[in-house]
């Protein structure tokens, strides 16, 4: 059976994250899976490269699935992007692999941004796509506390207690943060790569930050909660509608457009 991939992004407003649920709660995969039965009888599985939580967002998203029919991949994304109307998922790229490509474990890089508004005036057009706090940050400050974290740690403190990962051992290969003004305010943006995250990580770590950048924290205790490896030393986690999967990195790009 050929395998294809697919490049993704959704709104993650209305689903319940990336996973199918049991109790048929909407989800991004059962989105896919739905659409993807209207083209094959068979009913294909699709498996994908991160699970992103309920209200999560993103704009690079991968996924891979085994179809019954060799089709041209322009018309797959096409017709899979007819089938999956009203919903807010997009099929942006669909390249035909080879058999032993796997959305998830062929990854050797996840990048994730999450968006932070801060001004006193309610957001409108990103209402429910950022998390807006009421005051300025210390960006020098966040970037001082963000540094503490990159590299191979025991990142117990920044995961959630639920995590089902075998380690809590993750090597982070970046953090940056980037501030975009707006009007009466500005828009702070944390870029986070790595191979992989743990569950919760870069929300904890984003709400770790903002503590930072409020004053509340100075930036060695960053260091000093990272070193605690206990849950109760994380600041707050952030709510998850900043939150966005922006891409995914393979050996071999399957995709003719590439990442960004």
């Amino acid at each position: 059976m050929p395998r294809f991939a697919f490049l993704i992004e959704y709104d993650g407003l209305p689903f319940h994250g990336w996973q199918r649920q049991a109790e048929g709660q909407p989800s991004v995969q059962a989105a896919l899976e739905s659409a993807l039965a209207r083209l094959d009888p068979d009913g294909p599985l699709v498996t994908g490269a991160g699970r992103t939580d309920t209200g999560v967002h993103a704009t690079g998203q991968v996924a891979h699935a085994d179809l019954a029919r060799d089709w041209d991949p322009f018309r797959l994304g096409e017709a899979l992007n007819w089938h999956l109307k009203p919903a807010p998922v997009a099929v942006l790229d669909v390249a035909r692999v080879a058999d032993d490509f796997h959305a998830r474990f062929s990854a050797v890089e996840r990048r994730y941004t999450f968006r932070l508004v801060c001004r006193r005036a309610p957001v409108t057009h990103d209402k429910g796509r950022v998390w807006q706090v009421l005051n300025p940050l210390d960006v020098p400050a966040m970037r001082a506390g963000a540094a503490h974290l990159v590299g191979r740690h025991d990142f117990t403190t920044f995961r959630s207690s639920i995590c089902q990962a075998a380690s809590p051992v993750k090597t982070l290969d970046e953090i940056s943060i980037t501030e975009h003004l707006l009007p009466s305010g500005a828009e702070i943006r944390f870029h986070l790569r790595a191979r992989s995250f743990l569950h919760n990580q870069v929300r904890s770590i984003v709400g770790t930050l903002e503590r930072v950048g409020a004053g509340a924290w100075p930036p060695e205790r960053v260091a000093e909660a990272l070193e605690a490896k206990n849950r109760a030393a994380c600041g707050p986690v952030c709510p998850p509608q900043g939150l966005y999967l922006t891409g995914v990195r393979y050996p071999v790009d399957p995709f003719s457009g590439g990442f960004q």
